[in-house]
């Protein structure tokens, strides 16, 4: 099986307390890791420039990646972590991501900072015969400083079949807060309406709420937990057909990741890992009608 996934490759800065570490990021790349962790094939839609060292262990995790160094230099953000709270600054932005097709079983599309346009996103929402959005990368704007805020933002959502969303997003694609933006969303049809707020994870799916809860534990570095979280709902949806199941292994990649104390890429866990937290989500599932 295999997913497709349009977005960029980063290098960030994260400082958490007095420490700084330089590590190559972005949903292009922690996605691609975690959906080969689960067994997929993956195929990247994306940009980096002549300063990006990574490309080399993409491949060799047999990550394929065509047309995608470009003459301008990578995209970079600097992160600053406290506890389960961040502040983002946009150091740099990479060429623009063009459409082209991708012959897989589902379609990921997870921007960083508008590098993918809505005419591609049109495109996408064409072709693919499923399609998963975070769209935090459509809704980021940055103030005089460089400073990463979320603006109000119109985008057509038709044809999604699975939205990752937080409460910050949810305001920002529907002017409403919570439950009733939830309510907005669903009536455009997406199917999966995935809802995490820090701890507290819920998919919003035919007319009910299905919730987990994280563990509560020592949290170090969170960059990327987000991508993990969705690639692999991604891959499990696409493999087993079970929301729940989905959900569950998500849940559990999420956990994992968090429970390693590792910095970067290297908080990728394994599949193993991942299926042992699944297994007890997904017998603490509690769900309410919406």
């Amino acid at each position: 099986m295999k997913l497709g996934i349009f977005s960029h490759c980063t290098i960030d800065k994260i400082k958490i307390d007095e420490n700084s570490y330089e590590r190559t990021g972005g949903p292009a790349c922690y996605c691609s890791l975690a959906a080969r962790n689960m067994g997929f094939d993956v195929e990247l839609g994306t940009r980096f420039g002549p300063d990006f060292a990574f490309d080399t262990t993409l491949r060799k995790n047999r990550i394929r990646f065509d047309d995608a160094l470009s003459e301008k230099q990578t995209t970079r953000f600097i992160l600053e972590i406290h506890g389960s709270e961040r502040t983002l600054w946009l150091q740099n932005i990479c060429s623009d991501i063009p459409y082209r097709i991708i012959d897989a079983d589902g379609i990921l599309v997870s921007p960083v900072f508008n590098e993918i346009s809505n005419q591609t996103l049109g495109k996408i929402k064409k072709d693919a015969n499923l399609v998963f959005v975070d769209p935090q990368g459509f809704l980021r704007r940055v103030d005089s400083s460089n400073r990463v805020f979320f603006e109000r933002t119109d985008l057509d959502l038709t044809k999604v079949s699975v939205l990752k969303s937080d409460p910050n997003e949810i305001f920002c694609l529907t002017g409403a807060t919570e439950i009733d933006g939830v309510k907005l969303l669903l009536k455009s049809g997406i199917e999966h309406l995935l809802y995490t707020n820090k701890r507290d994870v819920s998919m919003f799916y035919k007319g009910k709420r299905y919730s987990i809860t994280l563990p509560n534990m020592d949290i170090y570095d969170t960059v990327g937990v987000g991508d993990i979280f969705t690639a692999t709902f991604c891959c499990t949806l696409i493999r087993e057909k079970d929301a729940l199941w989905a959900l569950s292994f998500a849940g559990g990649a999420a956990q994992a990741a968090l429970e390693s104390g590792l910095i970067g890429l290297d908080k990728v866990p394994p599949r193993g890992a991942t299926e042992t937290n699944a297994a007890y989500f997904y017998n603490t599932i509690k769900f309410s009608d919406i």
